[in-house]
């Protein structure tokens, strides 16, 4: 499985997440490489390996993923085709194929800075995130860490520093087009996106994530679910929130107005007449048979009560089926059919 994140991070497979945070806390705490300063590089590599450990175990994606195909199987993969060299965040659907899944370790100082509640604790980089050499300065009165600074840490939570709040990027909106079979039984949805993020240094790199949508049952046109600060991260600026919005693809059946479902029906002259039995597959592939023995007028509408769309409050209501027809009518009648149909109406009449 190469590198053993359980065991680095000292909790056992079925660790929940108080278990990750308090082992991490009190990991990250002892092996910080400014509570180390006699055996410095030693620590930056624990520390790193603490970090990438907790980053992995705390994502419910990564650590299936891990736990599935272990650490070759959550760096080895091969990046996902360039999607785009624009500002803004670019995103593309990976299906359900776990090899897709590209992961790119954090920086350990991010880990700890928001585990710990800093907006930014330190300075450049250093040695810790790339060949190993220089150190790191914090950005509060008095410099280097110190013991006391560490023993400020409470089980709840840090040490927030106010810093002037920076300006939000604007939202970014994109489609999520689904099928109406799609909304109508819920689906979840995985979305890799390729963004920049930026270290305490201001430096960025680029990303990808894969994002999970969980689509509900009769969901409308113009849902929106967002994913907070999952934009490009650039200096002095918040992150955009990345917005989906539901949209529906036609469908060759059906067609929506609210919570029902409206079809039509092409029938002739003498089934509108004589009784006429409209036979559909639903949304959710069951047959049904509907028999109508009115007559159908032009303007008719049979109504099938509960047949409709989930209703998005309570998924085990529905809406109304609604079909309505398309009457062909004969272009022309000989004589002879006029008289009969004269006779038949004037009967029935």
């Amino acid at each position: 499985m190469g590198v053993d994140y359980y065991k680095i991070l000292q909790v056992d497979k079925n660790a929940n997440d108080d278990e990750l945070k308090k082992s991490y806390r009190k990991l990250a705490m002892k092996w910080h490489p400014d509570k180390n300063p006699t055996n410095k590089k030693e620590a930056e590599t624990k520390f790193k390996q603490i970090s990438e450990a907790y980053d992995v175990l705390s994502d419910p994606e990564k650590r299936a993923i891990y736990d599935q195909y272990g650490e070759e199987g959550l760096k080895g993969q091969v990046p996902p085709p360039d999607a785009g060299s624009g500002s803004g965040t670019s995103f593309y659907s990976t299906g359900d194929i776990p090899g897709s899944f590209q992961f790119n370790p954090r920086n350990a100082d991010d880990i700890f800075a928001e585990f710990f509640g800093f907006s930014s604790p330190f300075g450049g980089m250093g040695g810790r995130g790339g060949s190993g050499g220089g150190g790191m300065r914090s950005r509060f009165p008095g410099g280097v860490f110190g013991d006391d600074m560490f023993g400020s840490f409470g089980e709840g939570g840090g040490i927030h520093v106010n810093q002037a709040a920076p300006r939000k990027a604007p939202a970014i909106e994109n489609k999520l087009s689904c099928t109406l079979e799609e909304i109508y039984r819920g689906t979840t949805k995985k979305m890799k996106i390729s963004r920049e993020i930026a270290d305490a240094s201001g430096k960025t790199m680029p990303v990808e994530e894969i994002l999970t949508i969980t689509v509900k049952p009769g969901w409308k046109k113009g849902t929106k679910i967002t994913f907070p600060e999952k934009g490009n991260e650039q200096p002095n600026v918040t992150a955009a929130d990345l917005v989906f919005v539901i949209d529906e693809k036609p469908h060759s059946i059906f067609s929506r107005e609210g919570n029902d479902l409206i079809m039509t029906q092409k029938i002739s002259l003498a089934e509108a007449l004589t009784g006429y039995t409209v036979h559909l597959t639903t949304l959710d592939g069951r047959n049904l048979s509907i028999p109508i023995n009115n007559v159908i007028h032009p303007n008719y509408e049979e109504v099938v009560p509960k047949e409709g769309m989930p209703i998005p409050k309570d998924p085990s209501k529905k809406g109304n089926l609604r079909i309505k027809f398309n009457i062909k009518f004969p272009t022309r009648l000989t004589d002879e059919q006029k008289a009969g149909i004269r006779k038949l109406l004037a009967a029935s009449g």
